[in-house]
């Protein structure tokens, strides 16, 4: 598997939810912060402000998404000027699945809102570099697979019927994969981008090293090894890669082993010799005073936990 679908298959934790709403001014919606999620906003009709702590006020038209990968709170509005009345919308609310509203009104606003229960403990490192606020204006036109991803998702959404239980996670899913894609593409533009996850998954060399790691983590690499897989020779290699990614190789390699390991003990039966194996221990024993290190639990307890 590659880093970035990984980074879906590792960090996320639940069920993500989603909902279809219409607004009808004056309104304000505040959105409560939840430590240990990310969420996104999708207009798909008139326009609204986005309002954050972090941020100014930030104009949002049709077709715009935003995504908040941190779990701040904010508050989507008719105008920077309205004050929320009602409660604050809580993601973890079980309530929240979808609701789908009257919008044959064409002064109503439409959004699509989602939020994405992260696992705190194993989150991926790219997560980290995100920024506070991805903004995906719809006139740059760019990104046709995210356009159409959003088009089903609202579809679904609009329109529940057999099998949308199961389509709309797959969707979400799709969506958030799109939008880091997006990010990524964007950044290494930017001369202030030197270094982090952008950084690193644009370098061919890094990121053949990379994809090494997470396609085969039970092999037994070495630095040379991985250095042979980006094309460099070992110092070299060991270099680039700590400097992009803060830190060296072998490191980065331990930590993806325990957080494999960690997610087959959670999601899983299979025994602790097939999960040592399959993260390259030849000994259980080695196995688990690694594990221990890492998340301060032997492999089951943890699994029990």
């Amino acid at each position: 598997m590659d880093v970035l679908s990984d980074v879906i298959t590792v960090m996320r934790a639940g069920r993500p939810r989603s909902a279809r709403i219409a607004w009808y001014a004056p309104w304000a919606q505040r959105f409560a912060p939840v430590p240990g999620s990310a969420g996104f906003q999708i207009v798909l009709q008139g326009p609204c402000w986005l309002i954050a702590p972090d941020t100014d006020p930030v104009p949002l038209a049709a077709g715009d998404i935003v995504f908040r990968p941190h779990g701040p709170g904010h508050t989507l509005a008719d105008s920077p000027t309205t004050s929320p009345t009602a409660p604050a919308c809580d993601p973890n609310d079980p309530g929240l699945s979808r609701y789908v509203s009257d919008v044959g009104d064409a002064a109503a606003t439409v959004t699509l809102c989602g939020a994405y229960e992260l696992d705190p403990v194993h989150t991926h490192p790219l997560l980290d570099d995100l920024p506070a606020l991805i903004h995906l204006p719809a006139h740059l036109g760019r990104h046709p697979e995210l356009r159409a991803t959003v088009d089903l998702l609202a579809s679904e959404l609009e329109r529940p019927r057999l099998g949308t239980d199961a389509i709309i996670p797959a969707l979400l899913d799709t969506l958030l994969l799109h939008i880091l894609r997006a990010w990524l593409d964007r950044n290494p533009s930017s001369p202030t981008v030197a270094t982090g996850w952008a950084a690193a998954l644009n370098d061919p060399a890094t990121a053949a090293a990379l994809r090494a790691i997470h396609s085969d983590p039970a092999r037994p690499w070495t630095v040379a090894a991985l250095a042979a897989e980006a094309g460099l020779s070992r110092a070299p290699f060991a270099r680039r890669f700590t400097a992009l990614l803060g830190q060296p190789p072998m490191t980065y390699l331990t930590w993806w082993r325990m957080t494999t390991a960690a997610r087959l003990l959670h999601q899983s039966d299979t025994p602790l010799r097939g999960i040592s194996e399959r993260v390259g221990y030849t000994s259980e024993f080695a196995f688990a005073a690694a594990f221990k290190r890492r998340y301060g639990t032997s492999p089951g307890r943890y699994r029990r936990r």
